[in-house]
This record gives structure tokens, sequence and C-alpha cells, in this order.
């Protein structure tokens, strides 16, 4: 069964996207390409328990296992040591990626306190957002009474065939996400 989303992309905005940046070919229309979701785990160094939590979490919020992330140096500022476990993450492709991005846009970013909007200044130069949150209790996944600690997470939306900001802005804008409005 195809995601919602995936069908929208293909029937609704891949045509109002070659339309709007007067593209020629469907492959040059900006694409979503993966989704990557980090939590960074400082907290693991007293207790490796949290970084299991964490893991459990994440795995529940995406449908996927997560990985372990390991320091790659030494910093002794932060008494980290080279390969000591500091975090998780899973990258989502294909379905798992749009239902994602489905249960985030109509679920869990409606949940946050006080939501005005995504901030619209959060791309890279090759067109990329990442988007921080910080707890992972919006997710309806997670049950809020067996949380022991509430734990941030980085999302990060890697988009194939976009020229400029702009062009992955009208993408995400077309999925649904809602951008803060400039006042």
């Amino acid at each position: 069964m195809m995601p919602r989303l995936l069908e929208r992309y293909r029937n609704e905005i891949v045509p109002k996207l070659m339309k709007e940046f007067n593209l020629s070919n469907r492959m040059a229309v900006p694409q979503l390409d993966k989704i990557v979701i980090n939590m960074g785990v400082g907290e693991a160094l007293q207790d490796v328990k949290i970084l299991d939590k964490a893991m459990e979490e994440l795995g529940l919020i995406t449908g996927q296992k997560p990985i372990m992330r390991r320091a790659k140096i030494a910093i002794s500022n932060f008494k980290i040591k080279a390969n000591n476990p500091i975090g998780c993450k899973v990258t989502l492709r294909r379905q798992k990626m749009y239902e994602f991005l489905d249960r985030l846009i109509s679920v869990a970013l409606p949940r946050i306190r006080d939501f005005r909007g995504v901030p619209l200044d959060s791309f890279d130069q090759a067109g990329n957002y990442s988007l921080g949150l910080t707890e992972q209790s919006i997710f309806p996944e997670i049950d809020v009474d067996r949380i022991s600690r509430t734990q941030g997470m980085d999302v990060v939306f890697v988009i194939k065939n976009s020229k400029s900001a702009e062009q992955s802005r009208a993408l995400l804008r077309s999925f649904g996400i809602p951008f803060k409005v400039k006042e």
C-alpha cells in the first residue's frame, strides 16, 4: 500500500512544482531522499541504560531499529573518550520515510505546546532542512507515564535535485510542513 504523502507527491506536488519553477522534466523536481533522526545522549557516559531507553523510544517513534553512535575522538573538556557511546540515529527511506513525515506533520507537530510553526532559516546550501524537537513525548507512540527523562532529537530532511533553499521550502510547504509566518 502506497503512503498517502507519496501518492500526493506524485499526483499533485510534482505538477505544481514543475509549473512553479518552470521545469520541463519530472526528474528535475526536488524530492525527499531520506530523513535522518538523531538523538544525542550525553548522559549515557554515566549510565548506559539511558542510551538503551533512548534507542528503544527512537525505535518506537520511527518503526526502525536505531544504530548506536560512538565518539570518534576523545574530548577531555566533556569527559568523552574515543569510542564511548554518545547517541543513536535512524535513517528512513522510501515508505517509512513518508509514513514518518505524515505522522510528524499531522500528529506530532500540533501537539507541541505554543506551536507557531517551524523556523524558515534552517536550510543549508544544498537545500536540506534541519529541525530540532525538544521532547519525544509529542509522538503518540511514546507513553508519557513511562518516560524517565525528556529527550530531544534532530530531524534532517535530505532533499535531492534542489537548486536552492526556495525549491526545498516549496517542496516541504507542499507536503504540509507549517513554517513560521514572518511578522
